[in-house]
């Protein structure tokens, strides 16, 4: 943890708090919801695609408020926390269909609105090489709360006499600790981890001053840009944010979560499936997500730092073939008891390859005044192809029944994973030196309003270079002039790309 900003280990310790209190609902909501309420496969899907696609809806306007200056990540994402919080007691009156679906809303409505301004707040917080480890390092303790929230309401379940509202109560109490803990800890400004300082070499001796030569025509042109302060860009708008589609690589990265997304069964139904395969009693239910939880606790951070080595896109598909082969295991006839631990260890194992790599993947195409909204592009794609596919394997389940639903999301995936592995978006790659721009003649993307080419000025939607961001485009392989890393106060001396 020594290369993890103190920024990123206190959000990570937020999240950890806030997913005890969410996993905690999430381990005994598909009971509660089936088996209690006898809700049916369809009705189920569309409420476990609101609880998992509704915050889709809000994550843009969620990146939007956060980018618009002031140190509102820390602030939105604070909010976003207390609106999930003060959804938890309204569990405890909610006992039919449609109530139900307006708390879970509202809850989803916190998720979308605090997700992009926490992921911003980390990658600001990281620098290029270490980012996949910063985000690996936050998963994992991510997931240690939610592998203690199954735990917990496991055994409240079985002390308390109204277990189910006894296990919402003490999630509310929870939740408004982690949302303490926040406001407490976490620091409106990200500050960059602590580097150990290179030795001081000694002065060179002054030489006699040579007589002062006129400026050529080009340096004429290009001091002002060396010593002028960039000017503050303008505020960033959602129209700015969409825009940045137009870069080639941030695209692709985010078609490809799109529609790997489209094909990604929610846990709730796969944890369903497998009680159904295995006849694990009600009493036990709550007990399964306690393994895809320690399987991603114990994986986040080494795929993160794998990622970082061999390149992101590659591990994030290879997350998506782990859960191929979870699909796999439950189509086929096996009733080993072997099973569920193949089954949860893949399973965690997917998300350990995909949740935080994705993220860390799609910061390296986004400026710095764009970073919530940009990473919320690509986050609200893929939200909304989840809650797609919720209701159709909800509908699917209803009308075929599961194997039949379960065949043809095994299909699904492995077309769009085909599909996905011929895109490899170039900033997802391994962070090596000598990269590419993705412009062959050096001209600026333009989308995000950054300065990547070789004149050094920015021509996009927010008219911006880079540098009035804070941070150089190293991370995307671009060479930059001297005019950039002048402006910004610093240079990237790991990618050993900046050109004088």
């Amino acid at each position: 943890m020594a290369a993890v900003a103190p920024t990123v280990l206190a959000l990570g310790t937020v999240s950890l708090i806030t997913d005890v209190s969410s996993e905690m609902v999430t381990a005994v909501l598909p009971l509660y919801l089936v088996a209690g309420l006898g809700l049916s496969p369809l009705g189920f899907g569309l409420l476990d695609g609101v609880y998992n696609g509704f915050s889709a809806l809000v994550r843009l306007v969620g990146g939007h408020l956060a980018d618009r200056g002031g140190g509102r990540h820390k602030w939105v994402a604070g909010l976003g926390y207390g609106i999930s919080a003060l959804c938890k007691p309204l569990l405890l009156v909610a006992h039919s269909l449609t109530p139900i679906g307006l708390v879970l809303a509202a809850d989803r409505t916190g998720k979308g609105l605090r997700t992009a301004p926490r992921d911003a707040l980390i990658s600001l917080s990281s620098t290029p090489e270490n980012r996949g480890r910063a985000f690996g390092a936050h998963r994992a303790m991510d997931t240690a709360g939610a592998l203690l929230g199954p735990l917990a309401a496991f055994w409240i379940l079985r002390a308390a006499v109204d277990g189910y509202d006894a296990v919402f109560t003490v999630s509310f109490c929870v939740a408004a600790v982690g949302v303490l803990v926040l406001i407490l800890f976490v620091p409106s400004t990200p500050s960059l981890p602590s580097t150990p300082s290179t030795p001081s070499l000694p002065p060179t001796p002054s030489l006699p001053s040579a007589p002062s030569l006129p400026p050529s025509p080009g340096a004429a042109r290009r001091e002002p840009a060396a010593r002028a302060i960039p000017a503050d860009p303008p505020p960033p708008t959602l129209r700015a944010a969409l825009a940045l589609l137009r870069r080639r690589d941030l695209r692709r990265i985010a078609v490809g979560a799109l529609l790997l997304g489209l094909a990604t069964v929610s846990d709730s139904f796969v944890y369903l499936l497998l009680q159904r395969r295995l006849g694990v009693s009600d009493r036990w239910f709550a007990l399964l997500p306690l393994g895809t939880a320690a399987a991603f606790l114990l994986l986040a951070l080494p795929l993160g730092r794998l990622a970082d080595r061999i390149g992101r896109w590659h591990v994030f598909l290879g997350g998506h073939a782990a859960l191929l082969l979870v699909y796999g295991l439950l189509l086929t006839s096996w009733h080993g008891t072997a099973l569920p631990y193949a089954v949860l260890l893949l399973h965690g194992g997917f998300y350990a390859a995909t949740d935080g790599v994705l993220m860390a993947a799609a910061s390296e195409g986004v400026p710095p005044g764009l970073r919530s909204s940009g990473l919320a592009v690509v986050q609200t794609g893929q939200a909304l192809a989840r809650f797609g596919c919720s209701l159709a394997f909800g509908a699917a389940w209803t009308v075929w029944g599961d194997r039949a639903a379960l065949t043809a999301a095994a299909a699904a995936l492995a077309v769009c994973a085909a599909y996905s592995a011929t895109l490899r978006p170039r900033t997802a790659h391994a962070t090596t030196d000598g990269a590419q721009d993705d412009t062959a003649d050096g001209t600026g993307d333009g989308a995000g309003g950054t300065g990547d080419g070789a004149g050094g000025t920015g021509d996009g939607a927010n008219g911006a270079d880079d540098g009035a961001g804070g941070a150089d485009d190293a991370p995307r392989g671009m060479a930059n002039d001297v005019a950039d890393d002048t402006a910004n106060g610093t240079r990237d001396d790991t990618r050993g790309s900046a050109r004088a």
